[in-house]
């Protein structure tokens, strides 16, 4: 559903300077709305973007094009955040242990559970079985946004991507009973076992489609991990700057807000605080030092 702006990922392979400067000037307020959010202070926030865009650096010549830039970027900046976060409870529990002599417990550091190249760990989908989910989990969403069908996306949203369970859903949404909400689910399943049969290779995928038609078992997957990893119902970043200046209205406001407030994506409330903040004026001197150190990298 996001349609912003995403480098030439070649030119990034080739280490283009021009490319790289416009992607730091380009993602580095967002990563660091998103990293504050999580470290809570401003210096760490910005030490994990500048790991965060390094890294990227490093690592863009095994871009994976299944996911697009944005994806690759909020992937390493979560990681480099779980890092960050790991150091310091880890220096914490050093300080305590100095104090009371006590070994540190390993059980509460920050514990990883979702990254890009794992969230649908423990599908019992072939590769290309899950890849064509996500395919076709999106092709569903773009065909239900085109349809202004914004309330049955947050429907669907909240049973796939947020676990709610039909009963929850009847109640947020105002809706006659739990039947109607099993409606739009069954629907949305029957739509979306159409939409997969269209492709090629979905032999694998057909069978456990049509038992999730029947009863759901679309639900047992890891739906939601992959719904989340491929921002699959996150809106434009031009709609979230239009939902900032009041232009939005009707379903399509009651979406985006259900979408910041009851799924709580970080990613989408990383862009809204950098629109708030007026984009990535004020990190002037943050992205000239990721540049010369972008080129320090680039010389050895």
């Amino acid at each position: 559903m996001t349609d912003d702006w995403t480098p030439d990922i070649a030119a990034l392979q080739a280490h283009d300077d021009a490319e790289w400067r416009r992607v730091e000037r380009t993602f580095c307020g967002r990563l660091h709305a998103y990293a504050q959010r999580r470290v809570g202070d401003v210096q760490g926030a910005e030490d994990v973007v500048q790991e965060s865009l390094l890294g990227a650096v490093r690592g863009i010549k095994d871009f994976d094009p299944r996911y697009s830039f944005e994806q690759y970027l909020f992937g390493i900046c979560r990681n480099r955040t779980i890092d960050h976060l790991r150091r310091r409870k880890a220096r914490a529990m050093a300080v305590q242990e100095d104090e009371d002599h006590s070994g540190p417990n390993l059980d509460n550091l920050a514990q990883e559970s979702e990254t890009p190249s794992a969230i649908v760990r423990g599908i019992e989908l072939s590769e290309r079985a899950r890849e064509l989910l996500g395919q076709v989990l999106a092709d569903w969403v773009a065909e239900t946004v085109d349809q202004g069908e914004f309330q049955r996306l947050a429907i669907v949203e909240a049973l796939f991507a947020g676990g709610w369970r039909n009963r929850d859903a009847w109640r947020y949404f105002g809706l006659g009973d739990e039947t109607a909400v099993a409606g739009v689910k069954f629907r949305a399943l029957k739509r979306i076992r159409q939409l997969a049969a269209r492709r090629e290779g979905a032999n694998d995928l057909l069978p456990l489609l049509a038992v999730a038609e029947e009863g759901g078992r679309l639900l047992d997957m890891d739906v939601s991990g992959l719904w989340r990893a491929h921002h699959l119902s996150c809106p434009p970043r031009d709609v979230l700057e239009r939902l900032t200046r009041g232009e939005i209205a009707g379903q399509q406001k009651e979406f985006v807000e259900f979408h910041l407030v009851e799924m709580n994506c970080p990613w989408c409330k990383a862009n809204r605080d950098d629109i708030r903040r007026g984009g990535p004026d004020g990190f002037d001197a943050l992205v000239e030092r990721l540049v010369q150190q972008r080129r320090a990298l680039d010389r050895d």
